[in-house]
């Protein structure tokens, strides 16, 4: 019987995005504060979509390369 592989997760939490940009939790809500970083709540949970994420870094990128 084979198990499924887990899916990537649909929503990161701020600890994971922390994770992820090396960042630390004020900046990481300081980014969402500025709306650099699209984020959304499910009840008092403040959540991040993978592809938000993705935008962000994409963002940086091509500010930074310019």
């Amino acid at each position: 019987m084979r198990t499924a592989m887990p899916a990537a997760p649909e929503a990161l939490t701020v600890p994971e995005v922390m994770t992820a940009l090396r960042l630390s939790r004020s900046k990481v809500y300081d980014l969402i504060r500025t709306r650099q970083l699209a984020s959304f709540t499910v009840g008092r949970a403040r959540r991040v979509a993978p592809d938000s994420l993705r935008a962000f870094i994409q963002a940086q990128i091509e500010e930074n390369a310019a």
